[in-house]
């Protein structure tokens, strides 16, 4: 029978809603966390010259044979977890043997993905997703990416003074047991006097661009499910991921022009699930900022309405 394998971390709650609109729908569904390899997951894959791979995942209450995958969805699964005892370079050595043998037979399945982690990781680069925004018919705001500070003073004077620094790849990270969030801010003109420290890393800089609010475009298959993200505060203006409290949200529709260029963008870079952000100016022009390729949905769902996780269980059951 054909199944719906879904490959994320167990307490995902999301996650949770696929499976249940995927189940309600009448598909089979096996869900693994690659957390429970090798300890609790049991891997069994073949291929030979009459057919592709085959075989089975097993757990201790269920199995699953890899050809009988019809879709798989993956959506930031765990580390892998290994016995106690592994000295860190053995550690290290079966991770790799992990990710090539379990994340090479389950990558090559010839099923649909939503997404397929080699397309998702080509499509986490902004540069990329820049220049295939702009190529496909998307306006984009002037960027620079630099190590540079003098640099960083030419492009201030080219936008006019109205500049943002943002990070170039995740913002967050962990610091003394603390999960930090590096936010977008304006670039002050007192800034360009001290950029010491520009010189270490690489830095995102871009055009501020006039707002009357952004949109979180979710984009599913065919479907685009945009929703108004309202700031009600200086610091949600700048960037709304600062201050969650003071957003408000409305379902709102994608712009003929704007969805067009958003099908090819997502055609480009081989996603079929992907979080869209935009600016929309006052007088109702849509410009790119971002894609994320396993962006968080379920706020927006709840906050709004939209059907996003039935969007997804259809997209992996293949109804339209």
């Amino acid at each position: 029978m054909p199944a719906v394998l879904v490959i994320a971390a167990r307490d995902d709650l999301p996650t949770d809603r696929v499976v249940k609109a995927l189940t309600d729908g009448g598909a089979e569904v096996f869900r693994m966390d690659t957390a429970a390899f090798p300890q609790e997951l049991t891997l069994a894959g073949r291929i030979d010259a009459r057919r592709g791979w085959a075989g089975g995942l097993a757990t201790a209450h269920r199995a699953l044979d890899l050809s009988d995958v019809s879709a798989v969805y993956y959506r930031a699964p765990n580390p892998f977890d290994f016995p106690a005892g592994l000295s860190g370079p053995e550690r290290r050595f079966a991770a790799a043997q992990a990710r090539a043998g379990l994340g090479g037979v389950i990558t090559a399945l010839d099923c649909r993905w939503v997404n397929h982690p080699s397309h998702m990781s080509r499509a986490e680069y902004k540069p990329l997703q820049l220049s295939t925004a702009r190529t496909c018919g998307l306006a984009i705001p002037p960027t620079l990416i630099t190590n540079s500070a003098d640099a960083v003073r030419a492009f201030w004077g080219d936008v006019g003074g109205q500049l943002i620094c943002k990070p170039v790849a995740s913002p967050v990270f962990i610091e003394g047991d603390q999960l930090k969030t590096v936010y977008t801010r304006r670039v002050t003109e007192a800034d360009l006097d001290d950029l010491h420290g520009i010189e270490t890393t690489a830095h995102l800089f871009q055009a501020w661009v006039a707002k009357a609010y952004e949109v979180r475009l979710t984009v599913v298959g065919p479907r685009l499910l945009a929703a108004e993200v309202h700031a009600g505060s200086t610091a949600a203006h700048t960037d709304w991921r600062s201050d969650y409290a003071s957003l408000t949200y409305r379902p709102t529709t994608t712009p003929g022009d704007v969805a067009e260029g958003v099908r090819r963008f997502m055609d480009t870079v081989g996603l079929s699930y992907a979080a869209l952000d935009f600016v929309v100016s006052p007088d109702g022009q849509w410009t790119f900022l971002e894609a994320n390729p396993c962006g968080q949905w379920d706020w927006i769902e709840h906050a709004t309405g939209l059907p996003i996780s039935t969007a997804i269980a259809d997209e992996l059951r293949g109804v339209s």
